[in-house]
């Protein structure tokens, strides 16, 4: 099953895909956010179309101590939109430290901080997404 990661931002949203066999995910581009609701979830659509994504798996940023703050409610609520938008189901995942599992490793790798930044947001994706999958690709 080809599943659609998404970490989604205030200013980007990170894609990531896996493979037909849902078996390793990859970061895949990074969506630049409009400022236009509409037009953000037709860029969404449009990845999954292009990668004919079967499902969506949206990170939900959790706090460490498992509460949801304003992030997760935002989160929740774009969730939300999606899944009345999209053709696919769309699920939401735990994306707790993902963001900084994807700094980290970007850094090892020794990438600047500027070219980390265009690439860190589909690097979480990832990391969420194969996370999503390693977990047997929970649905709720």
């Amino acid at each position: 099953m080809r599943a659609l990661g998404l970490d989604l931002g205030e200013r980007r949203v990170g894609v990531a895909v896996c493979d037909s066999a849902g078996t390793v995910a990859t970061p895949a581009e990074t969506l630049v956010r409009s400022g236009d609701a509409g037009r953000d979830l037709r860029a969404v659509a449009e990845q999954v179309s292009e990668w004919q994504a079967e499902i969506v798996v949206v990170g939900l940023p959790v706090s460490l101590d498992g509460t949801e703050g304003p992030a997760a409610v935002a989160a929740r609520a774009e969730i939300d939109r999606l899944g009345r938008f999209l053709s696919v189901p769309v699920v939401s995942y735990d994306e707790r430290l993902t963001t900084v599992i994807a700094e980290r490793s970007l850094m090892e790798q020794q990438m600047k901080g500027p070219q980390r930044r265009g690439v860190v947001d589909q690097v979480a994706a990832a990391v969420m997404l194969q996370s999503w999958l390693d977990a047997g690709m929970p649905r709720g």
